[in-house]
């Protein structure tokens, strides 16, 4: 026994859009029959033409969407390098084991637990002097990725914004919508 969803096969279409395939309904007016003499065939060099337009225009926006992204990612990924070249530069000025030791070594005489706290509280303090900078260098990466996601989500709100569907009253709207 056949299901009722498959007995009107006559009434869909196949329809293969630049290789996405799927079924929609005929139109009334292809059921009807059509005088193949009013009818003139498509020229193919014209619909491929058209097929190239299109496709050209999607891929180039498709190739400025990506340069884009790609040059954000390089901001980033420079941004990062500098950071990565201001923490080694900060690493350096820092003091050696040899100068810290002829630092404390030039100082009065005082226990050596007292010596070695003092080292090790310098040790300490450069280092949560770097971890400052890169936390600043990051929250200010942070601030520009957000930049970034603001700016997308308001273009993405003003496509919504331009659609056609708001430039009628919202009477015309109420009217058009509950029609049948």
């Amino acid at each position: 026994m056949v299901s009722a969803g498959y007995e009107d096969t006559e009434e869909w279409e196949l329809v293969n859009d630049d290789g996405f395939v799927y079924r929609r309904k005929k139109h009334r007016r292809f059921l009807e029959p059509i005088a193949t003499a009013s009818l003139v065939p498509p020229d193919p060099e014209a619909e491929r033409r058209k097929w190239l337009q299109r496709r050209k225009r999607v891929l180039q926006k498709l190739r400025d969407k990506y340069r884009t992204e790609i040059s954000h990612w390089e901001l980033l990924s420079n941004t990062l390098r500098g950071m990565e070249k201001r923490a080694k530069v900060q690493r350096a000025e820092l003091p050696s084991s040899t100068e810290s030791e002829r630092t404390v070594s030039e100082l009065p005489q005082q226990p050596a637990s007292d010596r070695c706290c003092r080292s090790i509280t310098e040790e300490l303090l450069t280092q949560v002097e770097t971890q400052e900078a890169i936390i600043q260098h990051v929250s200010k990466m942070c601030d520009v990725a957000e930049a970034l996601c603001n700016a997308q989500e308001e273009r993405r709100k003003q496509q919504l914004v331009n659609l056609p569907i708001w430039d009628t009253s919202p009477l015309e709207l109420m009217t058009v919508l509950s029609e049948p």
